[in-house]
């Protein structure tokens, strides 16, 4: 019990720390203009169109950093600040969902083995509450079957986690690249900006990562040396 509580605050810990690092490059960025003048819609627009990808709508959400892209409904997302905003912040985050709609138009082999893992790790991140709750604490499953379960469920997060590391990394890439080629950063500077923003966007996926890695080691070192019988 001290180590899962000891996990919980190491990894609660990086989370925070990842998540605040974004917050703070994306506030910072977002109140430095881009020179082009563009908004994120604009150059998100721009990016679909240059690349030949025609069958992509760009939608406006409410909320702070909830943008996304959509692959079953071909949907490109951005949050308000983003979809009007001109700063290299809203241009970047902007270009980064155009990254995964150009790697969906590719056929990019992580992102198809993300968008096939979906489903079971939906399935995972329920079982992990239902096997606490109606399982180990009511006592329905032996200490080996519940920590085998466990172990199980954190694996497949694990997994999804991980193949979700080269689909970030590789969008954001590809949005630095588009960016500078279609001009819309005209700076050294404006490139730092931007990668300041997308590289610290991407920690919070490492973070998932380590947490998740860190508690599927938690559960199957137990079966490994024997005393998940315990």
């Amino acid at each position: 019990m001290i180590g899962l509580i000891l996990i919980m605050v190491v990894t609660g810990g990086i989370s925070l720390l990842a998540q605040g690092h974004v917050k703070s490059m994306f506030a910072k960025y977002s109140r430095v203009g881009a020179q082009g003048g563009y908004t994120g819609a604009q150059v998100a627009a721009q990016i679909l169109r240059s690349s030949g990808i025609s069958d992509v709508s760009i939608h406006e959400q409410q909320g702070m950093l909830g943008d996304h892209y959509d692959p079953l409904h071909k949907r490109l997302v951005l949050s308000t600040e983003n979809y009007h905003g001109r700063s290299v912040a809203a241009i970047g985050v902007a270009a980064h969902e155009c990254g995964h709609a150009i790697q969906h138009q590719q056929a990019y082999a992580p992102l198809k083995m993300r968008m096939a893992a979906v489903g079971i790790t939906t399935f995972a991140n329920q079982g992990l509450s239902y096997l606490f709750f109606f399982g180990m604490m009511s006592g329905l499953l032996s200490t080996f079957a519940g920590v085998a379960a466990m172990a199980a469920c954190w694996g497949v997060i694990m997994v999804f986690n991980l193949i979700t590391l080269p689909v970030e990394y590789d969008a954001s890439r590809r949005a630095k690249t588009v960016l500078s080629q279609l001009g819309f950063t005209a700076t050294p500077g404006e490139n730092v900006a931007v990668a300041k923003v997308l590289n610290a966007a991407a920690l919070t996926y490492v973070a998932a990562f380590i947490t998740s890695l860190l508690y599927f080691l938690y559960f199957l070192l137990p079966l490994l040396t024997g005393r998940g019988d315990d």
